[in-house]
């Protein structure tokens, strides 16, 4: 077993969007290129390739990727975790590393998305005979999705949203703040699928989708990629000082499922394993939330946001609607909360979120984030959370100024 940290030498991501003249492999050589620049190594010098992708993932992808940028012979892993999968292949190569297999690592999440739908298949014609006759794993009679809970996540995160906001006294326009602050946001990040400020009148005016998420609360489908190279801490010693010095640690790397709760076989619980996996990552990584310098979360929806203030320790238990009001996650307040734009202006091609969320924070930790730089960032979490369920956090801290 290889022993040490292992740390991110190497990243990028390409701009999130909708291109319809390259496909899947095309957006993944792109960012995998780019990180390897990045990294000043090629692809002869990965040892073990990790591929995230959801909605081609029976294609062999990270074979495909080698025809295009390099057969070499290594280890090839195609992973699928439903919106965790980029960060699950992060932690498949991670895994390898710290198992002594290799010592340097290609990650890459990747999706090509368009404009796909997430709300399921269409309803079945109402007029059809109904025939009331137990079937399939659960001997239903009839279709429970929108009758007994929901598992499609305009649906799910909006009521999760609700049970928090009915709790906890949080409003419709405390919600509608976590959109506009990201929004904002992303009109500094070159990278983002959409870089427009909205006022708070037109994002609780616009299309409601399932409220108290309007249209601007939610986020869109489209084609991108992300990838890091990994290695060792024995790798890293032998490597250019100059790609030292731009190393980022990896402090800790956490993945939970659903544990049982009561009611979590009605309604998926996007709460508690969030809580697990964030409890743990600060205890391995020996810090607390208020360490943190920035925070790329999941924001799926306004509300995935709001309540994963809470969830990630972020703010006072129960205080999720007066951190955002309080300005704390803006760019210039607190805890920095998805100063990318995040899922709702940066794009969700959901088997490169994971990894485009580590290319964000490691950017800022490495003081080259640009307009958008959070001055002095020096430890940032990223989160990810996939229906089903999976949840991942890391919490990634630059290298020490000074050391070699």
């Amino acid at each position: 077993m290889s022993s040490g940290d292992v740390w991110i030498i190497g990243t990028a991501m390409t701009k999130f969007g909708r291109f319809a003249d390259k496909d899947l492999i095309d957006l993944a050589a792109e960012a995998s290129l780019g990180a390897l620049r990045d990294a000043d190594m090629g692809i002869s010098n990965i040892g073990v390739l990790a591929l995230g992708n959801v909605y081609e993932a029976n294609s062999h992808n990270g074979q495909r990727l080698q025809k295009q940028i390099g057969q070499t012979g290594i280890p090839v892993y195609n992973v699928v975790n439903a919106c965790a999968t980029g960060a699950t292949a992060v932690r498949v190569a991670m895994m390898s590393i710290a198992s002594g297999e290799a010592d340097t690592a290609l990650a890459i999440g990747v999706e090509k998305m368009g404009k796909m739908g997430l709300l399921g298949s269409s309803a079945k014609n109402r007029d059809a005979k109904k025939q009331f006759e137990p079937k399939g794993r659960y001997g239903s009679v009839l279709k429970t999705e929108g009758v007994i809970g929901t598992g499609l996540m305009p649906g799910v995160f909006a009521q999760a949203g609700m049970e928090y906001a009915l709790k906890h006294g949080v409003t419709a326009t405390q919600f509608a703040k976590v959109a506009q602050k990201n929004h904002a946001h992303s009109v500094l990040n070159p990278l983002a699928q959409y870089r427009k400020e909205f006022s708070l009148e037109e994002i609780l005016n616009a299309e409601m989708i399932a409220y108290p998420n309007t249209l601007p609360m939610c986020c869109p489908t489209g084609d991108g990629a992300a990838a890091v190279v990994l290695v060792s801490d024995a790798k890293l010693k032998t490597l250019d000082p100059d790609v030292r010095k731009r190393a980022v640690k990896v402090s800790a790397s956490v993945m939970t499922s659903d544990p049982w709760v009561e009611g979590g076989q009605v309604q998926p619980d996007v709460n508690t394993l969030t809580r697990n996996a964030a409890d743990t990552a600060y205890d391995k990584a020996g810090i607390g939330p208020d360490d943190l310098d920035l925070v790329e979360l999941h924001d799926c929806f306004a509300t995935a946001e709001l309540i994963h203030y809470d969830n990630l320790r972020l703010c006072e238990p129960g205080g999720a609607g007066e951190f955002i009001e309080s300005g704390a996650p803006w760019r210039d307040g607190k805890i920095p909360v998805n100063v990318s734009g995040g899922l709702l202006s940066k794009g969700h091609p959901i088997g490169a979120t994971g990894i485009a969320n580590l290319y964000e924070v490691t950017t800022h930790l490495r003081g080259e984030a640009g307009d958008r730089q959070i001055e002095g960032a020096r430890v940032g979490l990223t989160h990810v959370i996939g229906l089903a369920s999976a949840c991942a956090v890391h919490i990634l801290e630059a290298r020490p100024a000074g050391v070699s």
